[in-house]
């Protein structure tokens, strides 16, 4: 079993436009065998991005409340990832490749907890010693 860590574009896409997805990476995420989680830093990006009108869609879940959130999660078969001290230690030690501090604690978490990141973004690839699936 192995374990991977969503990015808010893979989540959103997995969510509501699969075809964005590379088929090898879909069957991995929708592989029950895998553990697949979203971080809690990635819930509170799309909530900052759905309160600036960046995410129409996602603003309409998140009006749902923390239950409409949880099941859109849960119902995907993921787990929630919270944000540790160790984690927030770990993200500002990361090289300097660039300085979204979301992306930042994503990195920390999959390096962390020794998952792999599931993302489109190919900054990823800089990092020493972290794995990257293409989304």
């Amino acid at each position: 079993m192995a374990g991977y860590l969503l990015d808010s574009n893979a989540f959103l896409n997995f969510k509501s436009a699969q075809e964005k997805l590379k088929p090898q990476t879909l069957q991995t995420i929708e592989d029950p065998y895998n553990h697949v989680a979203v971080s809690l830093a990635s819930i509170w990006e799309m909530g900052i991005k759905a309160a600036n009108g960046k995410l129409p869609d996602y603003a309409a879940l998140i009006s749902g409340g923390t239950g409409a959130v949880e099941a859109a999660v849960r119902e995907s078969g993921f787990e929630f990832l919270a944000v540790t001290l160790r984690h927030a230690l770990a993200a500002p030690l990361l090289p300097q490749h660039h300085r979204d501090p979301f992306d930042r604690m994503l990195i920390a978490q999959a390096l962390e907890e020794d998952l792999i990141l599931i993302s489109s973004d190919r900054i990823f690839e800089r990092y020493p010693g972290l794995r990257v699936l293409r989304a």
